[in-house]
């Protein structure tokens, strides 16, 4: 029997040790999970560990079955009492029991973290690679379209990145550069496309590897973009697998991200406790504090320009940005102002009843309520338990305390605004620096006063102890910098600095391992009017001005056949030839010009050799000249690099080189419509992919314009009125753009008068009119030279995609589209406006109302002056035959009315993405610019009697169009042009 004793004791160790053992590393498995894991990890985990241990339970049970079995035979007799075959029975047993518990808890573990083994080579091995240190020169070769690679490229493009230290004494900034080696780049749910670009793009800036780990909600659209930069940086010569992300993210693996060993910098962008949980993972932290940014506003400042530009800011992304204004501190001199200002500009005042209710919902448990977040002002109020006007921008709430028992004094990420009324300028100060103390230390503050108010900005940035101090600027723009002042670095990563428990006290960029604060004042860049040295006008001008090409060899001439035809090009020659100027023609210019037409032209250019170009004709042959001159002088160029879009012509990614080392350019204009015998703009189509390529540059400017009016005498009457009006719109527009200056301005507003005065004359009477058509070709030069400079707007957008859709003339689009676009733009509180420095405060219906003033149109206040304007372009309209509803020009068959209804959508977003929209005074929604399309088609503007545009309930953005009921019985497919 003693045998039994010892086999049947040694199994009872054996199977408790192993249980033991299984509690113990299920007790350690669930600490760990309530430690890092989320709630559904938690619970996942249990399950599978449940699962394994009855497993566990049962084979154990098994296995004691089998032991008493032994043990018995061994009591019987029925095996030998040997003490080998004891001592074997023990071993089995014990290594079955602990072969099992280990298979059980290791099948546990791989179920439930089937991508640990991709996280940890991701943060590893992989991303180190050998030549890790490359060079600059892959950052800057690939095109992000996107405005914030933009800004950040053109910022950083020249900067080097090994321990240099930049001090700009004049304008007070500071800037630090260091390299850094792997970086965890955490990305947040409010900005989760943006901040992996950024992040991305200062890692390869930088020469570092880069893992990122986005965030839960916003996974897939933030690897998408991370996707989209690896590739164009691989494809530029970038190391393989220096961008890398987590496919699956969750709280648990961001956290091992976080501690893994071979990560150098964590750069952190998310909520207070990532953040924290960042600088306590072991490895350097570069991250943000809360923002809660006061705006003051003194007895000094400017109301309209600081009420506008706190809702400019509050209302960007529906108030998501960290650094957006929280609260307004207003002192009480200019307290009622600053009230009748936020009604004026669309601000709902919320009653104390419906400030309480706010309160409620925007704080639950102490803490941000999720669901306000991003929400509009309209969607608040219906969530708070009340209503407000469609057109509410933001809700405010009148509050007098701050602290936990005031919700409107903490950090609210929607259009929700407290404010506080300041006894005098010191109290306004010691309630800034209170909000900011309690709830955004170190992030921003906001001034608006006198900009020479040197004692208050002084006192107001030793006071705030804030990273950023803004003076006169929207804190969501202004502080991520290069839109209010272009010395502030471009940032989506705000760093607090000490005050805000981080490491940075500057915008996070390529330089910063040091904390560094920040004033910067509102300074706007430096504005240009750029046109051709030499313009050359009146009847006759043509013989004098070809004199100054005296010393020239070869001129190339490049025009249309028609105009060859007609002779035209033969007043040039005869010229040119006793100026002794050999010259060559080119004559088989497109309606559309042609990557494939402008290479058969530089065969002929590049083997004739010309000193200078000669564009001859309308906008087609000189946009085929301009791009015949770009690529005779830089054969190297590529098309989609130069023609990508841009926010500010200024910070192209890809520059035109210099222009005119190998040869002159002269325009010679016989249209009076286009002026882009003045312009920097030119278009080509790629014949075998359909796509247009928009060039915008000041190289492309010719260096000499020639508008002589004895080359216009014989325009088309349908051509003199689409010309003009054309001209007309290009003035109008550049009246009213964000970029309009006082030197556009006045060459604006007189093409307008001219071509309402004598366009009706050049279309009734033509060549018997030689003034009316001097002054309209004098009218369309300089309108090209106002909106080379000030550009346009939605109007040219629309007509683009119009044009191009329904095969309408570009002058007849812009006439058919143009009262539809003043109307829109014509407020004073618009939904959202352009963000530009040059518009302080919404200005259109004034600048409509100055041009309706020039005009003599009458009129006691703004809007009925405006209306009067739309009137007398109606009017100028008729009296060309231009008919006032696109209906009447593209066709009135059911057919026809249901297919361009099919494409309005299609139109509106390609106008919204169109580059003309920029610089619109009114920034368009896509379901306005889709409302206006359809409008126009049947519904003439006028009987007008009130401006106001009310704004499409439904959005594009979140439905497909649907398609109209198609007539029965026509089943068409396709375009039905009458």
């Amino acid at each position: 029997q003693e045998p039994l004793v010892s086999i049947c004791c040694f199994m009872l160790v054996a199977v408790l040790l192993v249980y033991s053992c299984t509690a113990i590393i299920w007790c350690s498995a669930r600490w760990l999970l309530l430690e890092a894991g989320t709630e559904r990890d938690i619970s996942v985990m249990s399950r599978v560990l449940l699962k394994y241990f009855m497993r566990l339970l049962l084979d154990g049970a098994l296995s004691l079955s089998c032991s008493i079995i032994i043990g018995s035979l061994l009591a019987s007799n029925v095996l030998p009492a040997d003490p080998a075959i004891s001592s074997f029975c023990c071993l089995y047993t014990l290594v079955l029991l602990v072969f099992m518990a280990s298979f059980c808890v290791a099948g546990a573990c791989s179920s439930n973290l089937p991508h640990c083994n991709h996280m940890c080579l991701c943060s590893a091995g992989s991303i180190l690679a050998p030549h890790i240190l490359v060079t600059n020169e892959y950052i800057a070769s690939p095109v992000w379209y996107c405005s914030a690679s933009e800004y950040i490229y053109n910022k950083y493009k020249d900067y080097k990145t090994c321990d240099v230290i930049e001090e700009d004494t004049r304008d007070g900034i500071m800037k630090v550069a260091e390299p850094i080696g792997v970086i965890a780049g955490i990305v947040p749910t409010t900005n989760p496309t943006s901040t992996v670009i950024f992040k991305t793009l200062l890692a390869l800036k930088t020469r570092n590897a880069i893992v990122l780990s986005p965030h839960v909600r916003a996974a897939k659209c933030s690897i998408e973009a991370a996707r989209i930069v690896r590739e164009a940086a691989e494809a530029a010569g970038a190391p393989k697998g220096l961008v890398q992300w987590i496919d699956r993210p969750s709280l648990a693996l961001a956290t091992a991200l976080m501690k893994d060993p071979k990560i150098n910098l964590i750069l952190a962008t998310g909520g207070p406790g990532m953040v924290k949980a960042a600088y306590e993972s072991g490895h350097p932290s570069i991250g943000v504090g809360a923002g809660n940014t006061p705006a003051v506003i003194d007895a000094t400042a400017d109301i309209p320009m600081a009420v506008s530009s706190i809702l400019i800011s509050k209302t960007f992304d529906n108030g998501v940005i960290c650094a957006s204004e929280q609260n307004i501190v207003c002192e009480e001199a200019v307290y009622d102002k600053v009230v009748a200002e936020l009604k004026l500009r669309g601000a709902y005042f919320m009653n104390k009843d419906e400030v309480k209710r706010a309160g409620q919902t925007i704080l639950k448990d102490g803490r941000l309520n999720p669901d306000v977040v991003g929400q509009k002002a309209t969607a608040l109020a219906r969530l708070f338990g009340f209503e407000v006007p469609a057109s509410t921008k933001v809700l405010i709430g009148e509050a007098s305390v701050i602290g936990r028992e005031e919700p409107m004094s903490y950090e609210k990420l929607c259009p929700v605004l407290g404010l506080y009324k300041a006894k005098d300028w010191k109290d306004a100060v010691a309630k800034a620096r209170a909000l900011v103390e309690f709830g955004g230390h170190g992030h921003t503050s906001c001034l608006y006063t006198t900009p020479g108010n040197k004692q208050h900005i002084n006192e107001f940035q030793s006071e705030m102890e804030t990273v950023r101090i803004l003076i006169n600027s929207p804190a969501a723009q202004g502080a991520i910098g290069d839109l209010y002042n272009f010395h502030l670095d471009p940032s989506l990563t705000l760093g607090c600095g000490s005050w805000g428990s981080t490491s940075v006290s500057a915008n996070v960029g390529p330089q910063h391992l040091i904390n560094v604060k920040t004033v910067a004042m509102r300074q706007e860049n430096m504005l240009w009017f750029r046109a051709p040295p030499k313009i050359y006008f009146k009847r006759g001008s043509l013989d004098l001005a070809l004199r100054e090409l005296e010393g020239h060899k070869r001129a190339f001439v490049v025009t249309d056949p028609a105009l060859f035809e007609m002779g035209v090009t033969n007043e040039i020659i005869s010229r040119l030839l006793p100026l002794g100027i050999q010259p060559k023609t080119f004559t088989n210019v497109e309606p559309d010009p042609t990557l494939g037409m402008v290479e058969r032209a530089l065969v002929e250019l590049r083997s004739f050799k010309p000193d200078v170009i000669i564009a001859v004709g309308g906008g087609s042959p000189m946009d085929a000249a301009k791009l015949m001159w770009l690529m005779y002088e830089h054969p190297d160029i590529k098309f989609e690099e130069v023609a990508a879009r841009f926010m500010d012509i200024r910070k192209r990614i890809n520059a035109i080189p210099t222009l005119g080392k190998l040869a002159q350019f002269v325009a010679i204009p016989t249209t009076s419509g286009t002026g882009s015998e003045v312009t920097p703009f030119a278009v080509v189509t790629d014949e075998k992919t359909g796509i247009k390529y928009p060039l915008a540059d000041y190289a492309l400017v010719p260096n000499m314009a020639i508008c002589d009016a004895n080359l216009v005498d014989g325009m088309p009457r349908k051509l003199t009125a689409y010309g003009g009006l054309d001209a007309l719109v290009h003035a109008l527009e550049s009246y009213v753009s964000v970029c309009a200056t006082d030197y556009t301005k006045g060459m604006s507003l007189q093409a307008i008068k001219l071509c309402f005065e004598f366009l009706p004359r050049s279309y009734k009477y033509g060549a018997a009119d030689p003034v009316a058509r001097e002054k309209m070709h004098n009218a369309a030069t300089i309108a090209g030279m106002a909106f080379a400079n000030a550009f346009l707007g939605i109007c040219h957008s629309m007509a683009h995609k119009l044009g191009g859709t329904h095969h309408v003339p570009h002058g007849l689009a812009n006439a058919l589209l143009i009262n539809h676009v003043i109307r829109y733009n014509a407020t004073d509180k618009p939904f959202k406006q352009t963000c530009f420095p040059q518009y302080a405060v919404p200005d259109a219906l004034h600048r409509y109302a100055e041009v309706a003033d020039a005009l003599a149109l009458g009129g006691s206040t703004k809007e009925e002056k405006v209306i009067k304007l739309i009137e007398a372009i109606e009017k100028l309209k008729a009296e060309c035959d231009v008919p006032p509803t696109i209906k009447m020009v593209v066709g009135d068959k059911p057919e026809q009315e249901w297919y361009y209804m099919s494409t309005t959508l299609d139109m509106s977003y390609q106008a919204f993405d169109d580059q003309c929209t920029g610089a619109n005074p009114r920034y368009p929604l896509v379901k306005d610019l889709r409302k206006m399309f359809e409008e126009a088609w049947d519904k003439p503007i006028l009987p007008l009697t009130s401006l106001e545009y009310e704004s499409p309930a439904s959005s594009c953005l979140k439905s497909r169009l649907e398609k109209p009921n198609f007539p029965a019985g026509l089943g068409v497919t396709g375009p039905m042009h009458g």
